[in-house]
């Protein structure tokens, strides 16, 4: 759930998941149910032993690495759904699922619907494999596994267990991010098929160590490849940090030589992220298509301050310096790899439809997406954002502004994109820099670095004085 404040549809779909998971755990609390407790805690305390360091920065610490990634332990879930009955399955999902730790609040209904995803994840894993005979298959005491049947219902666990996790994590997007159905459950399963069935596998190791003659202690060496991989993953989280961060340096770095943008590039790079979602960008290139908004700018660090912060307008050698800024900025992110295409967005985000754009007069499809999707996120934001020399216009204006100049300065297809994005989600205005003081007069002109449409210039008006030319 990516969303701070949680829509009442997906409380509700939370609550009715809730209803689903205490329905399937209540038949092994019956009394009389034969439920085989010993197994059931033994499983429950060793998931939950397992996602504790996701919660204890101590045990993170000691452990030495950064919380595990969600997933990373799903086979001590495998393995309690080949050996349990699902009811007893589905119950030693929960006390690690609690003890996860939550990125965002409210942290209550976020921990309650983990527990009952992965409650109701498990019970259908168990379910499936029994109806492979999955006890028979195992082997008990001295009995010898019956291979390679027993790969039949560790399969089948493993393939129900992501089919329903992928369901209810599609439902949530559904209700929690309201986007549309075929979106909702785009890319979920390819992105999980493969390493859930590297968990299967896992968890038939676990189950099998621990119904032979070793025993419990025997299947806890299958966590120890588990650890491993968590300490991999551990170095990509710290990795994604560290890009993070050079994001955030590289903006406030922005910010604070032009003050008149202050706050503009994460909100281009949220916008950037609506109109990609809206095409059905895959998750990977939503997050460089928002790197691409957020550091679309960055080149102004190569632009003097005397003519960023210039009062009054700028002689012809200063606009040829400022319309450099797409260069600078493509120099200065060229040597950082993770950015990939967002660094073509950098230099192009200032190129038109029909060819009059810079740096290179690029037209039409010849600019890349990226720089297409940028360019309508940066003019939109110009406009519904209050600084010193111009109000804020309402987002219909805006759009209206922008399809007027569809075609011609745009792309027609991300413009409608962010118009059905903004109808679905709504937009936060918001203002840039000196953000509650008037438009005085004197302040500084619009600049042609700052965005909006150049066609809703007023006729006659100078090129870099008008109030609507915030994007020549």
């Amino acid at each position: 759930m990516g969303v701070e404040v949680i829509p009442r549809t997906a409380r509700v779909y939370v609550g009715c998941a809730l209803l689903a998971a205490i329905a399937a755990t209540l038949p092994a609390l019956r009394p009389g149910a034969g439920t085989p407790w010993p197994t059931v805690l033994l499983l429950a305390a060793l998931y939950a032993a397992c996602e504790l360091p996701a919660r204890c920065s101590l045990v993170a610490r000691a452990v030495g690495h950064a919380p595990p990634t969600a997933g990373s332990f799903f086979p001590v879930l495998l393995a309690s759904a080949l050996l349990l009955p699902p009811a007893a399955a589905a119950l030693t999902a929960l006390p690690g699922a609690v003890l996860a730790g939550v990125e965002r609040p409210p942290a209550g209904v976020r921990r309650a619907w983990r527990a009952a995803q992965l409650a109701l994840a498990v019970w259908a894993a168990s379910g499936a494999a029994r109806l492979f005979h999955c006890r028979s298959a195992l082997g008990v005491g001295p009995d010898v596994p019956d291979f390679p049947y027993a790969l039949l219902p560790a399969g089948a666990a493993a393939l129900a267990l992501c089919l329903t996790l992928t369901a209810l994590d599609g439902g949530i997007r559904l209700t929690a991010e309201q986007l549309p159905p075929r979106a909702a459950w785009r890319g979920l399963l390819g992105r999980t098929l493969a390493p859930h069935a590297v968990h299967g596998l896992a968890g038939l190791m676990m189950a099998v160590l621990w119904r032979s003659p070793y025993g419990p202690v025997a299947a806890l060496f299958v966590l120890l490849p588990m650890y491993i991989s968590c300490w991999v993953f551990a170095q990509y989280h710290r990795e994604r940090a560290a890009h993070q961060a050079t994001i955030r340096a590289l903006v406030q770095a922005v910010d604070i030589k032009d003050r008149y943008t202050r706050g503009h590039s994460e909100r281009v790079g949220r916008a950037s992220e609506l109109i990609a979602r809206e095409l059905g960008m895959a998750e990977p290139r939503l997050e460089v298509v928002r790197f691409a908004g957020i550091l679309h700018d960055v080149g102004k660090l190569g632009v003097p301050t005397r003519v960023l912060r210039k009062d009054g307008p700028l002689t012809p050698e200063e606009r040829r310096i400022i319309e450099l800024h797409p260069e600078y900025g493509h120099e200065m992110v060229r040597g950082i790899g993770f950015l990939g295409e967002a660094r073509t967005a950098i230099l192009h985000h200032h190129e038109r439809m029909d060819g009059s754009g810079y740096p290179y007069g690029l037209k039409g499809h010849q600019i890349p997406e990226y720089a297409r999707v940028v360019a309508v996120a940066d003019a939109f934001d110009a406009m519904t954002s209050t600084r010193s020399y111009s109000r804020a216009r309402p987002v219909e204006t805006a759009l209206a502004e922008l399809g007027r100049c569809a075609g011609t300065q745009f792309d027609p297809r991300m413009v409608d994109a962010l118009a059905r994005a903004l109808a679905r989600h709504g937009w936060q205005t918001e203002v840039t820099a000196d953000e509650a003081a008037a438009p005085v007069p004197g302040a500084r002109p619009p600049r042609p670095d700052d965005a909006a449409p150049a066609a809703a210039q007023p006729t006659g008006a100078p090129a870099d004085a008008a109030p609507a030319q915030e994007h020549a």
